[in-house]
């Protein structure tokens, strides 16, 4: 079968492990950083403020391919809209509540749930298990009490996630990757809007905007990006498995940003997500799919290409 001509997010020379892993990079530091923004405007406040940022942002950079949705394509963006904004209103409700890279392990059952159910290969569920024990010792489930509202938003962010990583590999294949983000973000911006804009709108000032719009650049503008043009080439098991990266990281920056040590025990749990991530990227590649012919998309990816 003909592909179409390739693009130039396929055409870039990074490794797509490399692209996720500096996608998560970025999320758990801007999740850090929006600790002082949410002590100001509360955790949904944040959430859409960032969003909304956000989408400003991406719709400066692309302009939205409005002209090229099909009524098929509408449940799909509709999703990924409403998975992204589930996934950051519940994460950031979370840390509110509980350590980061607590957090960030539970959210991560999400993603794992995906690695296992879709992989067909015996070989590829060891690294989805072996992540598993890392992420119990990140938890430490046997430490004291854990706040259940807050363990609640971040499975429910873990939901958000699963979600977010299926929709995103069909959207990607169907839209050049950053004007799906176009669509798909403010979609998000505006169902956060129902719990932040109670929470923050008598908050906000300048400084408030310039920081949340600087949190938006790390998060959603560039790790989601990143994550679109990683699951081009990506396989939803390795994709998943690798995020296993994910509670390790929120850990790091949690010891170096928020001053939330570690355990031994935790360390250890670290060093077995980090293999399994590792391990995850073996065999992951996938050929990305031909997009629809388009004149609007086609001009976009000639442009992408000048500038890659």
């Amino acid at each position: 079968m003909r592909r179409g001509p390739a693009t130039g997010a396929d055409r870039v020379p990074v490794p797509p492990w490399a692209m996720a892993v500096a996608a998560m990079m970025l999320i758990q530091l801007s999740s850090a950083l929006s600790v002082g923004l949410i002590d100001q405007i509360g955790a949904m406040g944040t959430a859409w403020l960032r969003l909304t940022m956000g989408a400003l942002m991406f719709l400066l950079i692309a302009r939205a391919p409005l002209r090229s949705v099909r009524r098929r394509d509408v449940p799909g963006l509709l999703g990924l809209g409403a998975a992204s904004g589930l996934m950051t209103v519940a994460f950031l409700s979370a840390i509110d509540r509980i350590p980061l890279g607590t957090a960030v392990a539970i959210e991560f059952l999400g993603p794992l749930t995906v690695a296992a159910v879709r992989s067909r290969s015996p070989r590829m569920l060891a690294w989805p298990m072996l992540a598993l024990v890392g992420v119990v010792l990140l938890t430490e489930p046997w430490q004291g009490e854990v706040d259940p509202v807050g363990v609640g938003f971040a499975l429910l962010a873990g939901l958000g996630w699963g979600v977010y990583i299926l929709l995103t590999q069909k959207i990607g294949d169907r839209f050049s990757g950053i004007t799906s983000l176009s669509l798909t973000i403010p979609i998000a911006a505006v169902m956060a809007a129902f719990v932040g804009v109670p929470e923050a709108g008598g908050s906000l000032d300048l400084w408030v905007l310039l920081t949340a719009a600087g949190l938006a650049l790390l998060a959603p503008v560039l790790p989601f990006g990143l994550e679109m043009l990683a699951l081009r080439r990506m396989t939803h098991t390795a994709f998943g498995t690798l995020m296993a990266l994910e509670p390790a990281f929120g850990v790091l920056l949690g010891l170096f940003v928020l001053h939330q040590i570690p355990s031994v025990l935790q360390v250890a749990g670290i060093v077995l997500v980090v293999a399994a991530g590792a391990g995850a990227q073996l065999g992951g590649r996938r050929e990305p799919a031909a997009p629809d012919p388009d004149p609007e998309t086609d001009l976009q990816n000639r442009i992408v290409e000048e500038f890659s």
